[in-house]
């Protein structure tokens, strides 16, 4: 087999498709390059249908190879495993603006499996992904309905630009992923900071046109090596034979249709659709259960259309504008640092913040440059939320993915890590679904957060956008529930503020939208989004001034770059022995920043006392409490700070003569001393009779009183020296050997 290229121009730059080389026994196998990344992406069709299901059985799998980036995982086998959130999220990029360009009713598995082969750590990879699987289906003999293209826009000095570079979208305002037919959009997804719809509008023009050359390099490449097209002819069924079950269905789903309550509707539509199979369809009838559910499934779409287009009417009774009644809570749990209650008709989100110290950001380590990630949203959806009993496996696809949009809707107006420095995670558990819950928990997040006293720049909340098209014509719906979402066209999610759009994602049913229709549902968006924020801001209109008293308070000090190596300590231990002692976390920056982190106050003032102390030059003259760590025939050597020792000489041990060290002072005893002298090399000498001087008592008075109080009535000779005496307190006092006082 022949090698075949082609190749597009996006930004100046070539992106090149090849086939033939690799996996030639593949359906369809492609690589595409741009600069250093090359992404290959496998796609293959099973040779029969799939029985017994009632959906087209996609599956898309993208795997990261760490060899990619030059990279050895660093998990214990050394090899990939599950995927990591990045690659979960470019698996779904893939599958969404696949998955609608199929012929209806077929029914053969199609898997498409996507490698990053090469990461140049410059050009992003997962709309490479997108058109290497586009293409692989394309020439393959799938009967895939594309091809489409995938390009990102940001901005870069102010101006839109097609595919920006990983270092240019840092600085970018906008992160726009679109994907595409030649003519028409059929996937979005979006970060933004505030920008308004008119420019998104202009991003998606900008879009088209790359999406267009990438489209006719694919074609190129099909002709070239293309397999002839699989023949799929959809079976039809007899009409006459079921002709009374439509008049059956057609006469009493309206009525069952029409219902504001979701469990109510989808009760009597259950009902219905089980007494026209048993009525038409009992064993042995000519009429299969399977064929009158499809009838019903069929009818109940038709009628759903028919009264949005025509009758300007949804099931719940609302017309095409109208959001959901809204409840909305804050405060709601009494220990968490921050929570909100987001409900929106029959979709309720429960939002929790959580915050911690900076260390306990996520270290993002994959393909692309190692990062780190400051605020982090979960989305939760038990089956309970939606009525149903399922096995609990944990975050799935759909979970992170609709986790990831409302995180990217906040991230823009957080504040910066100076202004508050903490780590901040969102939890949203969905309760109740009935659409729109990822809208729900973006709502719920702005809650939390400000409950939680974050200070926040701007509220966000997000809305869905659904679409109908019947006859060349089209209604736009806003705020759409379940069966909308189900039976409509689009589900388009926005988010952002009062001042513009943070965060999209579009996916569609059908072969593509126009911009007139996007433009459209930008607009009614951004109607419905303030109408939302204004409710909101009933509740609660600004952040708390103060943070919840449960969550940690952070103790932000200045030291002498030269001093972090004395705080760590070596191997880490003097940091750690703060950690521990004062019941706080320690993080330190290489400007000599230093974070305090600690839920009580005493913690942290003597976490922030022991390091101040630990990095100030010691001045002659001052006084501590230290412990005496090290004895030698010159003296003893006292810790008076963590990690400082000085050396008290036997002179300084006491206003009196002492002949032995361990006649005054034993390892471990508790002394107050007063530094005497810093030498030339910064040797510390510390003196223990200076400070008893000054209290106007020897150090054997003390002693003396010390033993007084303790009564210690225990023997044993040891030579005159001190002991330790089994006192009160774990430390007891000490007295002089000899035989036992009666």
């Amino acid at each position: 087999m022949a090698i075949s290229q082609a190749q597009a121009s996006i930004n100046g730059r070539p992106l090149r498709f090849e086939t033939g080389k690799f996996a030639k026994q593949a359906g369809g196998a492609v690589t595409v390059q741009y600069g250093d990344t090359v992404v290959f992406a496998a796609g293959t069709v099973a040779k029969t249908i799939r029985t017994g299901i009632d959906f087209f059985p996609l599956t898309v799998d993208f795997e990261e190879r760490l060899y990619a980036a030059g990279k050895i995982p660093g998990s214990f086998p050394r090899r990939e495993g599950r995927p990591s959130e990045e690659g979960i999220l470019t698996a779904r990029l893939v599958d969404r603006p696949i998955r609608p360009l199929w012929p209806k009713g077929f029914k053969n598995d199609v898997q498409i499996i996507v490698s990053a082969w090469s990461a140049d750590q410059e050009n992003e990879y997962d709309i490479l992904a997108v058109n290497a699987a586009s293409a692989a289906l394309h020439i393959s003999n799938a009967p895939f309905e594309g091809p489409i293209g995938c390009v990102r826009v940001g901005t870069v000095d102010g101006k839109l630009t097609l595919n920006p570079t990983i270092q240019q979208l840092e600085e970018s305002d906008l992160d726009l992923v679109v994907a595409g037919t030649r003519d028409s959009v059929m996937m979005i997804e979006a970060g933004a900071n505030e920008v308004t719809e008119d420019t998104l509008v202009e991003a998606l023009a900008l879009a088209q046109e790359g999406i267009k050359a990438i489209c006719d390099a694919q074609e190129d490449l099909r002709r070239q090596a293309g397999k002839p097209k699989m023949i799929f002819a959809a079976i039809r069924p007899d009409a006459n034979k079921l002709a009374p079950v439509v008049a059956f269905l057609k006469e009493r789903l309206r009525a069952k249709l029409r219902n504001p309550d979701k469990a109510q509707r989808e009760t009597g539509l259950e009902e219905l659709k089980n007494e026209a199979i048993v009525g038409f369809a009992p064993e042995g009838a000519a009429i299969a259960a399977d064929e009158v559910t499809a009838i019903y499934e069929e009818i109940l779409e038709e009628e759903f259309r028919r009264a949005v287009a025509e009758e300007n009417l949804r099931p719940d009774g609302r017309d095409t504008k109208t959001i959901r009644p809204l409840s909305i809570e804050v405060g709601v749990l009494p220990r968490t640092h921050g929570s909100g209650l987001f409900t929106r008709g029959q979709t309720q989100v429960l939002s929790i913040a959580t915050l911690g110290p900076t260390g306990d950001e996520q270290i993002i380590d994959t393909l692309s440059p190692v990062d780190t990630k400051r605020y982090m949203h979960h989305y939760n959806f038990p089956p309970y939320s939606v009525g149903e009993v399922r096995m609990m496996r944990g975050a799935g696809r759909r979970e992170i993915g609709h986790g990831a949009l409302a995180e990217r809707a906040i991230t823009p107006v957080l504040p910066t890590k100076e202004q508050f420095p903490y780590t901040i995670r969102v939890v949203s558990e969905t309760l109740e679904s009935n659409g729109s819950s990822s809208m729900a928990s973006t709502c719920g997040s702005t809650l939390a957060l400000m409950d939680a006293g974050v200070p926040i720049r701007e509220m966000i909340a997000g809305i869905a956008m659904g679409l109908v098209t019947s006859d060349g014509k089209h209604t736009v719906l806003t705020d759409i529930q379940g069966l909308e979402d189900h039976y409509g066209d689009m589900d388009f999610k926005i988010c952002g503020s009062a001042k513009g759009v943070t965060a999209l994602q579009m996916d569609i049913k059908i072969k593509g939208i126009s911009l007139q229709i996007m433009r459209e549902a930008f607009m009614q968006a951004r109607e419905a989004r303030l109408f939302i924020l204004d409710a909101m801001k009933k509740v609660i209109d600004r952040p708390r001034s103060e943070l919840s008293k449960f969550a940690p308070r952070i103790e932000t000090i200045k030291i002498h770059p030269d001093k972090i190596r004395e705080v760590i300590g070596p191997g880490g231990k003097m940091i750690r022995s703060i950690q521990s002692e004062t019941g706080t976390a320690i993080e330190l920056e290489d400007d000599g920043t230093v974070r305090i982190t600690g839920a009580k106050a005493d913690g942290r003032e003597r976490a922030k006392a022991m390091i101040m102390g630990m990095t100030k030059e010691p001045e002659v003259g001052e006084v501590y409490d230290g412990k005496v760590t090290r004895i030698m025939s010159i003296g003893a050597f006292v810790e008076y700070l963590p990690g400082k020792e000085g050396l008290v000489r036997v002179s300084e041990l006491s206003p009196e003569r002492v002949n032995r060290v361990e006649d005054v002072v034993n390892i471990g005893d508790a002394v107050k001393v007063k530094i005497a002298e810093v030498d030339r090399q910064g040797r510390v000498n510390l003196s223990i009779r200076a400070v008893s001087e000054e209290n106007g008592n020897s150090y054997e008075e003390r002693q003396r009183a010390e033993r007084s109080r303790y009564q210690d009535r225990e023997g044993g000779d040891r030579g005159g020296g001190f002991r330790r005496g089994p006192g009160g307190g774990g430390g007891g006092g000490f007295r002089r050997g000899g035989p036992p006082r009666g």
